[in-house]
């Protein structure tokens, strides 16, 4: 099936993360989880929180472009030092990032009606307790909106279209 990506897909990518409690919601272009090539648009308010995490399979490499508003990526050291961060801006100077396995790391949305593109090799396996960042709280957790808080601080806070790095 031929989807075409376009502004009103992303609008209604948009509409249903405002209103999803995640924050976010994923639209698939694969067609299940077992498929061998992942992607997928994510669309993401910034009250959301992905859990710092790595992938450690060889094959398990992402990419991610950014479509509309303003991402922050943020790289950890094993113990969950930031690293790196960097900001990328819809139709900027940074447009997307492509992140080795094994590498900690997270995103954040820094501006409302985030959208970004990501693909990397299925199928998809959940992230296992060896992959997850034991230094930082997983989702739903009571730490989680003061770390968010330093993720955003990481890459110049909400609404920032500068650059970290």
């Amino acid at each position: 099936m031929i989807t075409l990506i376009d502004r009103s897909l992303m609008s209604d990518l948009e509409v249903a993360a405002r209103q999803s409690p995640r924050r976010r919601v994923h639209r698939n272009f694969h067609p299940d989880n077992d498929y061998p090539a992942h992607r997928l648009l994510i669309a993401m308010e910034p009250e959301s929180y992905v859990p710092p995490h790595r992938h450690l399979s060889p094959t398990k490499d992402e990419t991610l472009l950014i479509l509309r508003g303003s991402l922050g990526v943020v790289f950890f050291d094993a113990l969950g030092k930031p690293e790196r961060s960097f900001v990328l801006q819809a139709g900027g100077e940074r447009l997307g990032v492509d992140i080795p396995h094994g590498v900690y790391h997270t995103v954040v949305a820094l501006a409302p009606g985030t959208v970004f593109f990501e693909a990397k090799a299925g199928p998809y396996v959940p992230v296992s307790a060896e992959e997850r960042a034991s230094w930082a709280p997983q989702e739903g957790e009571a730490g989680v909106p003061a770390y968010l808080a330093g993720l955003y601080e990481c890459c110049g806070g909400i609404g920032n279209a500068g650059l970290s790095d």
